[in-house]
């Protein structure tokens, strides 16, 4: 089995961090920005965030696909990061631009940006996340290539979480609209330049069998044809989720009845009456821990995503101190880093799974506990923060190091390997947690009157932004932890499956 260097470990890290730059950017300033700056309500604010997952849902699985079935000098998935970054980065700095124009004009340009800025990093972050699983053939260093991963992503959240407050007030001197696109300038040539070392420091190492039937024109036209099977689904959950009511919801269990149904349907079919497209999700669906982990990427990032989605807003409103929102999310990433290097050696100790529901429980139950902070007891605020996060950050190293184990289970099992496709619906559901947690503290804002630009709505809305920060994010972890009992594999069949498919590719 490949040991990797320390250096292409590092390097790869370097990816991380770039793509931490528009990632947590996004998560932890965006929805504010879109309220208290750029104008938007927070009930359109959050109609956008649902939006722009439906695109999604339909993008990740193309790239997965087609990064699967690229083949150059420099690999299947290195070519995509190094061709995606300068798009990347053009996009960072529009999405965080205000122009001046009427309020449907703004609109229409949030909507465009965003949407524009998810599929840029989409062609960028979903080869970047399988590169992991073709860059060596052990599960044991590709725990440790998580861990220095998510430490590379803690480190580009550190920068642009900890730091764009301040550098927002330098560039915008009393004008947050500058300050946000000129910090933007900044944080886009640094994602570049992060992206090139990652291009040119790692290596594929790990060839996938090719199947000789495999055309990417025919599949991609088979997937468009299919396109109802998966826009459905989304859009019964984004109408279900905003609008809360007896028609969308019925529309939602008409449509996941039917999905249930078609998905029946398909799996018993026979692989001689299936195009590649299907087979690929055949094989998906019928990989219990690969379903599993699409739920915990999911719910784990609801969890995380919700808590960094509020920070802005508790801090600006609830503490009365902007600018320490910066210095709670370095805290928060320093111990972050800690809690991702430390990974490694508790799963060795407890195994990954137990690793993984001990994480949550503790998470939660430390998040929880801010329901009863007083008011402006900053020491209790952070302590209770730094304590949750340590935990909080294993989940993101356990979950795609756990996608690679998926990977190869479906490989031993169909003799068949899709990394790109089942990496590409790792990074969707993140995404589609992120867009919906984001849309959720928006949600629940508006539901206490909350509005950015009318400092009377602030005091009633306090309340919810409590909420936000314990027992909302709380409940998913919670509700995780209780999946993960039911994930499959262990360290002794991960063990078992890698030296089988060592054989197999000996053999062949």
């Amino acid at each position: 089995m490949t040991k990797l260097p320390f250096y292409e470990k590092v390097g790869y890290a370097m990816g991380d961090a770039a793509a931490n730059l528009v990632w947590r950017g996004a998560l932890a300033y965006l929805a504010v920005f879109y309220t208290d700056t750029f104008g938007l309500t927070a009930a359109a604010a959050a109609m956008l965030f649902l939006v722009v997952r439906l695109s999604d849902g339909v993008t990740d699985i193309v790239m997965g696909m087609i990064a699967d079935r690229t083949n150059t000098r420099w690999g299947k998935f290195r070519p995509w990061i190094l061709w995606s970054t300068p798009v990347l980065g053009l996009f960072m700095v529009l999405c965080f631009t205000t122009p001046n124009f009427s309020d449907n004009g703004k609109l229409v340009y949030a909507y465009f940006t965003y949407i524009g800025l998810t599929l840029a990093y989409t062609l960028n972050n979903v080869p970047y996340s399988a590169l992991m699983g073709v860059m060596t053939d052990s599960d044991i260093e590709r725990t440790s290539l998580s861990g220095f991963r998510f430490a590379g992503a803690f480190l580009g959240g550190l920068l642009v979480m900890g730091f764009l407050p301040e550098l927002v007030a330098y560039f915008g001197n009393g004008n947050d609209a500058q300050g946000y696109q000129y910090t933007m300038y900044v944080f886009a040539s640094l994602l570049i330049a992060l992206m090139v070392i990652t291009f040119a420091t790692t290596k594929e190492r790990v060839e996938a069998p090719i199947d000789p039937n495999s055309n990417l024109k025919t599949e991609l036209w088979d997937l468009t044809k299919n396109l109802p099977f998966i826009i459905l689904p989304l859009l019964s959950m984004t109408l279900f989720f905003y609008y809360r009511e007896i028609y969308s919801g019925i529309f939602f269990v008409v449509v996941m009845t039917a999905m249930a149904l078609v998905i029946k349907k398909l799996i018993n079919n026979t692989p001689e009456n299936m195009t590649g497209t299907q087979r690929d999700m055949v094989d998906l669906l019928t990989n219990k821990p690969w379903l599993i982990l699409l739920g915990m990427g999911f719910l784990t990032m609801m969890f995380n995503g919700i808590k960094y989605g509020v920070i802005a807003y508790y801090f600006k409103y609830h503490v009365g101190d902007e600018l320490m929102a910066g210095q709670y999310f370095v805290a928060l990433l320093v111990v972050s880093i800690l809690g991702a290097l430390a990974t490694e050696h508790l799963s060795k100790w407890l195994g990954k799974k137990k690793v993984f529901i001990i994480s949550l429980i503790l998470s939660g139950l430390l998040t929880g506990a801010f329901y009863w902070i007083p008011q402006g007891n900053i020491t209790a605020i952070f302590v209770l923060g730094c304590s949750a996060e340590f935990f909080a950050a294993m989940m993101p190293t356990l979950f795609f190091t756990m996608l690679g184990d998926s990977a190869d289970y479906s490989e031993w099992k169909n003799k068949r390997r899709a990394t790109g496709l089942i990496y590409s619906a790792g990074t969707f559901v993140q995404k589609t947690g992120g867009g919906f947690a984001g849309a959720l503290v928006l949600v629940v804002l508006a539901s206490y009157g909350y509005n950015g630009m009318d400092v009377s709505t602030i005091d009633q809305s306090l309340p919810g932004m409590q909420l936000l920060m314990s027992w909302i994010p709380a409940s998913f972890a919670f509700i995780a932890a209780g999946l993960m009992v039911l994930y499959p594999l262990t360290s002794q069949q991960n063990a078992l499956i890698g030296s089988e498919l060592m054989r197999r590719r000996v053999e062949n």
